[in-house]
C-alpha cells in the first residue's frame, strides 16, 4: 500500500510515497521506560504512577504500550 507522506522538505502538493513492503511502527516498537507510559497515560510522573505504570510493563511487556498509544 503506498501512503503519501510529507515532512519540512516535501510540501502536500509534491508527496513522498514508501516502498512497498514499508511496515509502520507501533508504539511498543520501541523502548520504553515507566516515565513515558505514565505520562502517555495522561497522568503525572509520580512515584505511584510510575511503579503502577513499571508493574504494567514487567506484566504485559509491550501490549502495555500498545493498549494505551496503538
Amino acid at each position: 500500500m503506498w501512503a503519501p507522506m510529507t515532512d519540512e522538505q516535501h510540501d502536500p502538493d509534491t508527496p513522498v510515497f514508501r516502498e512497498p513492503g514499508w511496515l509502520p511502527r507501533t508504539g511498543s516498537d520501541q523502548p520504553w521506560d515507566p516515565e513515558d507510559l505514565a505520562e502517555a497515560e495522561g497522568k503525572d510522573p509520580t512515584p505511584e504512577n510510575v511503579a503502577r505504570a513499571k508493574e504494567e510493563l514487567d506484566k504485559d511487556g509491550p501490549a502495555a504500550i500498545d493498549r494505551t498509544v496503538p
